[in-house]
């Protein structure tokens, strides 16, 4: 190890959850001769996780007597082992007292999802999908799927009283239902379609008359009635109506996707329109129409924390072709990044700041501060 590592190890192992040596025999980490004790494997496996180097120069590093095929077959059979780990760190993550009372301890969960692709000429393609806990920024949940299935909020475990928040691709009946049905809200962006709503007289719910409504800033909410798995469930729909600059620079990126899908001839007028609102569909009957808003604006942060590991941590290109391999690297880097998380989190407790001086609250992602999260 280099002597930054030698020092910083044993603070990092003291991070890690009881039990995790006894665990790397269990999950088949250590099947595999027996040159390895779980302490000298962890430190290599994540020496290569956690920099650029190929498996060879990592091995020179590490101080290991295994060649670039024996640690290639060590990654591989890891998977099972660092998910586990990153597991137990993600359960003991402490969470703060949040600043908003109608949300008091309840879990505020943002899901995303994003694809990662194998190296290749023919290169086959991952998709992760992720929960972040929107007040302490650290990952919650992770599943990892060929690219093919889709994103959707029954990927994710739900807790009673859990608040999820995600963007459009995740607005449809059956994810909504899967969180509903165990106990949870969402608050999740929608468009024109994704959604079917009907009004409480059972005709349909029609986004633009209502949206045009609204004047440039204003935010408003109605009423809806959405098909849950047994019966009717009351939902509100909230929107924004953006300014001018914001709705023409919304309107050109919807026709320039367009344009790159080859869809220009299928783009819809209605559909340019809806790009001038922010439009949200939430279960949460205790924030106003204003909060709820400000509340989804947190939804960035999962956004932000995906690119933090594309550019920090080279998650955007997998350097594994296999399956089992490719599984294994990506749970790996995730525990890296849950590692960090934890090592940032542990400096914070000894902040160098004067004795009496706090720091600023957190506003929302426009700095209105209309709605904070400690």
């Amino acid at each position: 190890m280099t002597p930054g590592l030698e020092e910083d190890w044993p603070k990092l192992l003291a991070l890690l959850p009881m039990g995790w040596e006894a665990k790397a025999k269990e999950l088949g980490a250590l099947k595999f001769g027996r040159r390895f004790t779980p302490e000298t494997l962890l430190r290599t496996l994540l020496l290569y996780l956690s920099s650029d180097c190929s498996m060879r120069e990592t091995a020179a590093r590490a101080d290991v007597d295994l060649s670039d095929v024996g640690l290639l077959k060590r990654v591989d059979k890891s998977g099972n082992w660092l998910g586990w780990i990153t597991e137990q760190l993600i359960e003991q993550t402490p969470l703060p007292a949040m600043a908003c009372p109608a949300l008091q301890g309840r879990r505020l969960l943002a899901a995303d999802g994003s694809v990662v692709t194998e190296p290749g000429a023919i290169a086959a393609t991952w998709r992760l999908h992720y929960t972040m806990d929107i007040r302490t920024l650290s990952c919650c949940e992770v599943q990892i799927t060929p690219s093919k299935t889709g994103e959707s909020l029954t990927q994710f475990s739900v807790q009673q009283d859990d608040v999820l928040i995600a963007d459009r691709g995740f607005a449809n009946r059956r994810s909504i239902n899967h969180v509903l049905d165990n106990g949870g809200d969402v608050l999740v962006r929608m468009n024109l379609s994704s959604l079917p709503l009907k009004n409480e007289d059972g005709t349909p719910f029609e986004q633009l008359p209502r949206l045009r409504t609204l004047q440039i800033g204003q935010a408003g909410e109605w009423p809806a009635v959405m098909q849950g798995s047994n019966e009717p469930v009351a939902v509100r729909v909230c929107a924004y109506r953006k300014t001018d600059e914001q709705r023409e620079e919304s309107e050109l990126k919807v026709q320039d996707t367009a344009k790159r899908k080859q869809k220009e001839q299928q783009l819809q007028s209605k559909t340019v329109e809806a790009a001038g609102y922010v439009v949200v569909v939430t279960t949460l009957s205790s924030l106003t129409a204003e909060e709820v808003l400000a509340l989804y604006r947190h939804r960035w942060q999962v956004e932000l924390a995906f690119k933090r590991m594309k550019s920090l941590l080279g998650l955007s290109r997998l350097r594994k072709k296999n399956p089992e391999g490719a599984k294994a690297w990506l749970q790996g880097k995730l525990l890296v990044a849950c590692l960090i998380e934890r090592l940032i989190a542990e400096g914070e407790h000894f902040s160098p700041e004067p004795k009496g001086e706090r720091p600023k609250a957190r506003t929302g992602a426009d700095g209105s501060g209309t709605f904070s999260l400690a």
